[in-house]
Parts: C-alpha cells; sequence; structure tokens
C-alpha cells in the first residue's frame, strides 16, 4: 500500500509518500480501507518531536489519528463489526496512523460512520468533535439557559462547539474573523465577535459568562482576562493555555485534553444524521499533499479542516 510516513523527527521534508507493508488485524483490531483522514494541529508538534515524551512512536511512523472508512478485515475476539462496515474513529495517537491506504485500528474505537455525508468528509468529525463535546459537558458542566463564549469559533473545535452550545439551549458568543462569519453565523451563534476588529477583551466589556471555551494561544495576561470574563460559579475551560488552578470566585478551570471515546462518537453521529450537526470541511486533498499541508498550518494558511484522501 501507499502511506506518508517519517523516519526520524523534524521539519516537513521528513514526511515522505511511499510504500509501506499493510497492515494486519490484530487480536481486538480491524483493518480500515481509509477513505479519509484529516489533519490536526497537534500532527505537526508530534512529527517535530515535541511531544515525543507523551506520544512516542515507533519509526518509520504512519501519522493522522482521525479515520473514516471501510472494514476490510475482523481480528480475532472483535464482534459487533463485520467486513464492509462503514466506520469512524478516533485513533490511537502515538501508533501507526491513517495516512496511508489501510489501518489497523482498535475496535474498541469504532463508530459507525454518518450516512448522510461524503464518507471521507466524515474524518473530520472524531477529534474536533470529542474535543467540543468534552470541553462543554465534562468540563464546563454546560445547562441550557447559560451563556457561553467560545474564542476561537472559526476553527473546526470552535465550529463543533458552538452547534453543541446551541442546541444545549446555551447563549453563544463567538470569535472568528470576518471570512468565518457567515459560517459560524450559520451555526447559530446569537453574536459573532471579530477579534480582528478590535480586542476580544473590549467587544465584551462588561459582560460576563457561565462558561468561557478558550481555544486560542493567549499569553498568561490574556488568559486571566478570559477568566475574569466568567462568572461567579462558572467555568473557564481551555484547549490551549490553562487557566490559573486558584481562580476565586468559584470558578472552575480546566484544560482538555480529547480522548478517544465510541459511545460519544457515535452520539455525535447520531447528530450529525439527525441533522442537528454540520460538518465543514474547507478542504480536500490528495494523501500526497500532506507535507504541503504541514507547511500551511504552520504558516497560519488553513482555513478550516483539511481531508486527505487516498489515491
Amino acid at each position: 500500500m501507499k502511506a506518508v510516513r517519517y523516519h526520524a523527527y523534524g521539519g516537513s521534508d521528513v514526511l515522505v509518500y511511499e510504500k509501506a507493508d499493510r497492515p494486519v488485524a490484530g487480536p481486538g483490531q480491524v483493518v480500515v480501507r481509509v477513505a479519509g483522514t484529516s489533519f490536526n494541529p497537534v500532527d505537526v508538534v508530534i512529527r517535530m518531536g515535541v511531544l515525543q515524551q507523551v506520544f512516542p512512536v515507533a519509526f518509520p511512523h504512519i501519522p493522522n489519528f482521525d479515520v473514516a472508512g471501510v472494514v476490510d478485515e475482523v481480528g480475532e475476539g472483535v464482534s459487533g463489526w463485520n467486513v464492509g462496515d462503514a466506520v469512524v474513529a478516533f485513533l490511537p495517537m502515538a501508533e501507526p496512523g491513517a495516512a496511508a491506504e489501510y489501518v489497523a485500528a482498535p475496535a474498541e474505537a469504532l463508530a459507525a460512520a454518518p450516512g448522510t455525508v461524503e464518507l471521507a468528509d466524515a474524518a473530520a468529525l472524531p477529534t474536533a468533535g470529542l474535543t467540543a463535546w468534552q470541553s462543554l459537558f465534562e468540563h464546563a458542566g454546560l445547562k441550557a439557559g447559560q451563556r457561553v463564549l467560545v474564542n476561537g469559533a472559526g476553527g473546526a473545535v470552535g465550529g463543533y462547539a458552538v452547534q453543541l452550545a446551541r442546541r444545549a439551549g446555551a447563549s453563544v458568543t463567538a470569535t472568528a474573523s470576518a471570512r468565518s462569519h457567515d459560517r459560524v453565523r450559520s451555526y447559530g451563534a446569537d453574536r459573532i465577535v471579530d477579534y480582528t476588529a478590535a480586542p476580544v477583551l473590549q467587544a465584551v466589556a462588561g459582560q460576563r459568562f457561565d462558561v468561557v471555551l478558550n481555544l486560542v494561544r493567549t499569553s498568561p495576561e490574556e488568559t486571566a482576562q478570559l477568566v475574569g470574563l466568567v462568572a461567579d460559579g462558572g467555568a473557564f475551560v481551555s484547549t490551549t493555555t490553562p487557566g490559573p488552578e486558584e481562580a476565586g470566585r468559584g470558578v472552575r478551570t480546566a484544560q482538555v485534553f480529547v480522548r478517544s471515546d465510541a459511545a460519544q462518537l457515535a452520539e455525535l453521529v447520531a447528530r450529525v444524521d439527525a441533522g442537528d450537526l454540520k460538518i465543514e470541511v474547507a478542504e480536500r486533498r490528495p494523501l500526497a499533499e500532506l507535507a504541503a499541508v504541514h507547511d500551511q498550518a504552520a504558516a497560519g494558511r488553513l482555513a478550516g479542516k483539511t481531508v486527505l484522501t487516498p489515491a
């Protein structure tokens, strides 16, 4: 099969599109014929070796942990999945990934793919969707009637967060640049703040939110100011810069480290098929262009979620 691999940590030039052995399903695994995989920003720092203490990989390594595809082989001890089933999954981040024509996946990570979108596009759901879900409902404890600020709503996680918060009955203020306004508005945001026109803190001065979800890398000073926007007894949840452990006023703070959860992923899929959750794909590119995608991401030129498909 063909795959993108790297044989050492380094820059995007270590990513090589080459022949690799097709995986075999071990006990508890299935082999998935990949229809699509999506790029995640953490793919870059894993490739660079920045996270090797947390996610040590064996070389040569195949990146990408989001996958959508069709079960091609079922390993020993697997029940509930059959050859031909369309599936999505958030794969173990340090194991051989889905930047390939085939990938071995733990059966316990699988959920049935949504039937209302192109199978390749469903690869844009697992990690980003689970991050939004776990941030809002596990860490923030979001409830109907609450006020939410999503800082960074123009990205994939932010888009899902806006949709999930609105469906939960929350009032949503979202920060996004002008290029994302129409999309974020279509998700149901009650108010959109253009952070390129005025600082977020200035635009929402005098307001308090039950939940502030920060998806943007912020300085300690900016983080403290965002925490200051949380109402007494509310929650500051961040996927990037953590808030202080003791924020005062009964404010809870949490830093999100997303985990694979097949049951939650199945719930997200059900919402997609019910028309309650949109999967947005900004661009579809051949898998062979993964190195160029890494370069564009590093330069801040990726607008939304990029899905890569094998030839």
